[in-house]
């Protein structure tokens, strides 16, 4: 891969990160003044941004807490921003939850309560249901991420093992009313599924949670089991009168980004093909279909004419086979890599939007026809790190890896292939 590629790459990422920039995404969108009080609450990793660009552009008085994830807080005059473990969910998520239930309490109907919701808001938002602890809730967790199961799999579940999702944060701010932004990362950008929902009634029950267990042989420990058969009540419904006055806004996605990124791309004289904002399925599995059509306008100019560009998002998954390190995005690109070793003219880029894939220091890596031989110049094998879901230290040792830190916003995952 030329330099010029990796800096057409890079700048393809920047784009679709700044169409879901918290600025720009808000232009438009802020409620009216209520007769009331204004209180923001907020949670996800592109949070604190958001809260930061809401503040500038309110005018009048407001107070609230936000949670995001450790290292993407970012300074607020009147708001308070609170950091916490992702993906996994830690005391200081538990308590950072706790004040957010605790500065909605006691509103009346004249209050206002603007919801800054974006992806990672789920673990970051830690409130086990009566009868559990936060331990329930990391175990169930962790086998959720190792599971290899969809967004909305794992969804349907979380919404039934808590106090905050699934609609039920809106319902401890009723009777006020509560005015939901988001940012989506969930293929299909569905409200209800961005953090699991806290603020946006849920469609689904103990029934489809348990359905979704059962489909995707998810082992949860034996206190979550025991919740989904005799908690009192799901979580609340979308006829639930409660959610009448409420409102939900969808203000930045993937399908936005997207369009942003391939816009640039014909300012450059590429023509770019977006084949879907809302990709789903295993993360290795999914590469093999990029790679394939990949190969296939390589070879034989169909079903698109080279040069040209193929953009894609939404949220793969990774089955954790064995204990190695890396995200979904460097996991895609290594099988892809794999499938594209030795054909010239295809480079790519697979990254998380939000700058970090999994929990390294990376958003994803680039990869062409000859990053297996450089992997292996450096002692290690490719398909060996891909079985051992290993391939952080691969890229790291091709010096491969995408490192652009934090971007302040999340609209999940974002592949770019350019084939020349």
């Amino acid at each position: 891969m030329t330099p010029d590629d990796q800096s057409f790459l890079t700048d393809l990422f920047t784009a679709a990160v700044a169409a879901a920039d918290p600025d720009e995404a808000l232009r438009g969108h802020l409620p009216g003044p209520p007769k009331g009080r204004t209180v923001v609450i907020g949670a996800g990793k592109g949070a604190a941004q958001l809260a930061q660009a809401f503040e500038a552009a309110w005018h009048g008085p407001l107070s609230g807490v936000i949670v995001t994830r450790y290292g993407y807080g970012v300074p607020c005059r009147r708001l308070r921003v609170i950091e916490a473990a992702h993906p996994v969910p830690d005391q200081a998520g538990e308590r950072a939850t706790q004040e957010v239930l605790n500065a909605i309490k006691g509103l009346n109907a004249d209050d206002l309560v603007v919801a800054l919701i974006t992806g990672g808001g789920s673990a970051l938002l830690a409130a086990p249901p009566l009868g559990l602890d936060l331990s329930d809730e990391q175990a169930m967790n962790e086998a959720l991420l190792a599971s290899g199961a969809p967004i909305s799999a794992m969804n349907a579940i979380r919404k039934q093992v808590s106090r905050v999702k699934g609609g039920r944060l809106a319902m401890a701010a009723h009777p006020a009313r509560v005015v939901t932004l988001l940012v989506s990362d969930v293929p299909g950008d569905d409200p209800g599924e961005v953090a699991s929902g806290p603020t946006v009634a849920s469609v689904t029950n103990r029934d489809d949670a348990r359905a979704a267990i059962h489909a995707y042989r998810i082992k949860l420990p034996p206190g979550i089991m025991a919740h989904l058969e005799t908690a009192p009540d799901d979580a609340p419904r979308p006829d639930d009168p409660a959610f009448a006055r409420d409102e939900v806004r969808v203000i930045a996605s993937a399908a936005r980004s997207l369009e942003a990124a391939a816009a640039l791309a014909q300012t450059r004289g590429i023509t770019a093909h977006i084949l879907s904002d809302a990709m789903e399925g295993e993360a290795r599995h999914i590469a093999l279909a990029h790679a394939a059509i990949a190969r296939e306008i390589q070879r034989n100019n169909r079903p698109f004419t080279k040069p040209c560009l193929l953009l894609s998002g939404g949220e793969t998954t990774v089955t954790l086979r064995h204990k190695g390190r890396g995200g979904r995005n460097s996991e895609f690109l290594l099988a892809f890599a794999l499938a594209v070793e030795g054909v010239s003219g295809i480079m790519a880029l697979a990254a998380d939007t939000d700058g970090i894939d999994g929990s390294e220091d990376n958003a994803g890596a680039f990869a062409d026809g000859a990053t297996c031989d450089a992997m292996r110049a450096a002692g290690i094998d490719p398909a060996d790190a891909l079985a051992q879901n290993d391939s952080w230290a691969a890229f790291k040792a091709s010096k491969s890896l995408f490192m652009p830190g934090p971007t302040g916003t999340n609209v999940n995952d974002f592949r770019a292939i350019l084939i020349r």
